[in-house]
């Protein structure tokens, strides 16, 4: 969406409120002292002239009273004059502005929002569940509030579906349906850090119609739906059964090869094709067995 007409943060005309403080406070007790002095049968400056000035200083006491605001830190005020923007001011404290306009303060502070868990289907059509934790705050507050109706209803709803829309864009995993890895591919549950790049990427895109900042957003929750999670546990726990069983048969293989070839360079023992095939199936029984060989000794020979 394009930005270009849409309204932006520009600096407001404010001043120090203090110095109006006691301003106001004098026009206030002179505005006294000229109704007080008004009810004299002869007013010092002359009927027409005292009222005038009492008429002023009692319509001026308010409207310098009304100009004066307070901003905490990470707090900013927009002014409206009757409507039109007039621009942000972001300094704490006690300020001063054209009392005819109108403040409305906004917070600038980080904001947290954890989603909840939504069930969407990956990028192989397998229901899982997801959430995320998404750290934000208002950059521009003329767009923040503005550009949409409800900033903070705004971000809830463009989070969720940016969410959603990440989880159909990556797999849970790189496995095929038979059980077999795939080719290494992004996925939602090894690839964290470029999982999060691209779901801070993809908010901020949609916050920025808002004026809001992505600080940070990560996962919080990743799990196959309760439908398929049995069926999807019992798949990694084989994954990882096969795995271990690769590892170990890839080490017996190289603990034979170092056996033969010690054997062989020191002339211990002649070995023929046959006493050879002999010792690897042994060897390989004995490594790769999920539990303590059980030794046999053999008393007669390979040959009859």
């Amino acid at each position: 969406m394009s930005l270009e007409n849409t309204v932006h943060e520009r600096p407001a005309r404010s001043l120090n409120g203090w110095p109006f403080v006691g301003l106001g406070l004098l026009m206030v007790l002179a505005g006294i002292v000229a109704v007080v002095t008004m009810l004299r049968p002869e007013p010092p400056l002359g009927a027409p002239v005292h009222l005038l000035l009492t008429v002023l200083l009692v319509l001026g006491g308010p409207l310098v009273w009304g100009g004066l605001y307070v901003l905490q830190p990470n707090q900013a005020a927009l002014l409206l004059f009757f409507g039109r923007y007039r621009g942000s001011d972001r300094e704490t404290g006690l300020r001063w502005a054209n009392p005819f306009t109108s403040k409305r303060k906004i917070s600038v502070r980080a904001h947290n929002f954890n989603s909840d868990k939504l069930k969407v289907n990956d990028l192989r059509g397998n229901p899982i569940e997801i959430a995320a934790a998404v750290l934000w705050r208002v950059e521009d507050t003329a767009r923040a509030l503005f550009e949409v109706e409800d900033y903070e209803a705004y971000v809830l709803t463009q989070a969720e579906a940016a969410v959603r829309h990440l989880a159909s864009r990556y797999a849970y995993d790189n496995l095929e349906a038979d059980g077999t890895a795939a080719a290494p591919e992004v996925t939602l549950r090894s690839s964290t850090d470029e999982v999060s790049a691209g779901l801070r990427a993809e908010l901020q895109a949609r916050f920025a119609q808002a004026g809001i900042v992505v600080v940070d957003a990560k996962l919080t929750h990743l799990a196959y739906a309760p439908e398929i999670a049995g069926t999807m546990l019992r798949r990694q726990q084989a994954e990882a059964v096969v795995a271990a069983r690769a590892k170990i048969v890839q080490g017996a293989v190289g603990m034979v090869e170092l056996a033969l070839q010690g054997l062989q360079q020191r002339g211990l023992v002649e070995l023929d094709d046959e006493r050879k095939a002999a010792m690897v199936s042994n060897l390989l029984v004995v490594l790769c067995a999920d539990r303590d060989a059980t030794p046999v000794v053999n008393t007669g020979t390979l040959y009859a």
